[in-house]
């Protein structure tokens, strides 16, 4: 996010680990002498920073006592558990688990059917990190590894009862210099745009069950280098015709567009409302209710509400509702105010020691409006949104202590600490199925008992595989993986389908045959 190290949070350790090891076998050969001095003082800076931004991490000698004495037996009995529990049946309370009253009395107690739905929103923002091509070395570096129909199939996600409809792509209006681009090659599929999220639909199934008929769009969060420059400007700058106001940034990414390019003719603002306005239009005139949920972690958070501002001028009426994660700041208190008068509900999920959700306006924020009798109304000043979950890094046993930035931040981090969640007075909750092993995807935040490597999230051999040869290449993506094929690539792609076309037919023919 706005930090720069927030970049490699969501890296493979191919992609984010190298120069930590380099600077590790420095100072290996420096001594003990100096490697404790250096502790020291990074202890002492990483306290000074916690007081300063009363974090209240705890540091490792203080870790609290463990919940398992035996982590053996603990392998044992979560390994062969299910990691999810029933579905229940929602429909009659769905308005209410939208954020119709803003979560009144569902949050602390954290209400279970509540704690399901933030968790199912949360692993579709994942999935936005989980596809996506980080590979430097890769010709579709940037893009989804997978097609549309694909995606929650590979990514485990089938389950959810959700089918995505349309990929959205953005860019940012800043010209890079050459030493950060993200792709090491020349000839790639886009020297501008990023994948940057989804749109998808409940099922049937899955509508009979929440109550109505849900659109999703899930955001993507930080990970090129342009993206990460475009949140460090801390501007201000005007949407719509009132006094509201966003961060510069944001809002660059998310109406970026050129129409020299050739995924971003029209911005991520124009593709997503072109697609949620056919889905509402579609569903709303089949006689369904309709909602839009949208999520997103990061960056991907503050895209959500910009989104959400947009979708609720566009579509008075339609429950809007934003479930972030570790989301930052996005704009003042009359962009606030006009969120709430539009009716769009959020629900920022936040980590206690996670930086990212206080920036901007890490001094000068909300905080400040105790002072409006004397200051008057500050347009300047960075203001949060809607009800807020806030979660403790300390209250989960199997989480190590001390300063881990990227660990805090990490959208699996969250997800965990969701799915332990009971309330801000107990303990973490002993029946929490999510897998434990998640968390440490692309950080470190386990416990060394539980034997989870760090970082363990990345392709089987980088990507590599083996041809008939015996020789170790790059394989060829799938045609209907490639985010737009050409030539050759489109002329196998269209043979594909007409042979799979030949073959319903002739499936057909023969069924009425047999009939």
């Amino acid at each position: 996010m706005a930090l720069p190290t927030m970049i490699h949070t969501h890296l493979p350790p191919a992609l984010s680990g190298g120069g930590m090891n380099r600077i590790s076998a420095v100072y290996a050969h420096q001594g003990v002498a100096s490697d404790t001095k250096l502790n020291r003082g990074a202890r002492r800076l990483a306290e000074s920073l916690t007081t300063l931004l009363n974090l209240n991490i705890e540091p490792l000698c203080s870790r609290k006592n463990l919940q398992y004495s035996n982590w053996d037996s603990f392998d044992d009995e979560k390994h062969n558990t299910p990691t999810t529990s029933p579905k229940e049946m929602i429909a009659d309370k769905w308005r209410e688990l939208h954020g119709s009253s803003d979560w009144e009395k569902l949050l602390d107690p954290l209400h279970p059917w509540l704690r399901r739905e933030i968790v199912k929103y949360g692993e579709f923002a994942q999935a936005t990190y989980d596809a996506f091509d980080f590979d430097s070395f890769s010709e579709y570096c940037g893009s989804c590894r997978y097609n549309r129909n694909k995606l929650f199939e590979k990514l485990g996600l089938s389950k959810n009862g959700y089918k995505v409809t349309k990929y959205i792509y953005a860019m940012s209006a800043i010209e890079m210099p050459q030493w950060l681009e993200r792709s090491r090659l020349m000839d790639t599929w886009s020297k501008d745009s990023n994948w940057m999220g989804y749109v998808a639909v409940s099922d049937d199934e899955e509508t009979r069950r929440i109550g109505r008929r849900d659109i999703v769009v899930a955001w993507r969060g930080t990970v090129a280098p342009s993206e990460w420059y475009e949140d460090f400007q801390r501007n201000l700058e005007p949407i719509g015709i009132g006094d509201a106001k966003v961060e510069h940034g944001f809002l660059s990414i998310y109406t970026s567009k050129n129409e020299f390019t050739r995924y971003n003719k029209s911005s991520a603002s124009e593709q997503v409302m072109k697609e949620v306005t056919k889905l509402v239009q579609f569903y709303q005139g089949q006689g369904e209710e309709v909602s839009l949920t949208i999520t997103g972690h990061s960056l991907g958070g503050a895209l959500a509400l910009l989104n959400a501002y947009e979708a609720a001028v566009n579509f008075p009426g339609l429950a809007v509702s934003v479930v972030s994660f570790g989301a930052p700041r996005v704009g003042n208190c009359a962009f606030r105010a006009e969120l709430d008068d539009l009716g769009v509900k959020t629900l920022r999920v936040v980590v206690k020691q996670d930086l990212v959700p206080r920036m901007p306006g890490i001094v000068f924020n909300e905080s400040l409006q105790r002072f409006d009798d004397v200051t008057g109304t500050l347009e300047w000043v960075y203001t949060h949104v809607g009800a807020e979950l806030k979660l403790d890094v300390s209250s989960s046993p199997y989480l190590k202590r001390g300063f881990n930035p990227l660990g805090f931040h990490s959208l699996e981090t969250y997800l965990h600490l969701v799915d332990g969640y009971l309330s801000a007075e107990s303990a973490f909750r002993s029946c929490a199925r999510r897998d434990v092993t998640l968390v440490n995807k692309a950080c470190d935040m386990l416990v060394d008992e539980l034997r989870i490597p760090q970082c363990w999230y990345q392709l089987a051999n980088k990507g590599l595989v083996c041809n008939e040869h015996g020789r170790w290449v790059k394989p060829r993506r799938e045609p209907e993986d490639i985010p737009s094929p050409t030539g050759e690539q489109a002329h196998d792609l269209s043979l594909r389908i007409e042979m799979q076309e030949s073959y319903k037919c002739c499936m057909q023919d023969k069924n009425l045959a047999i009939c």
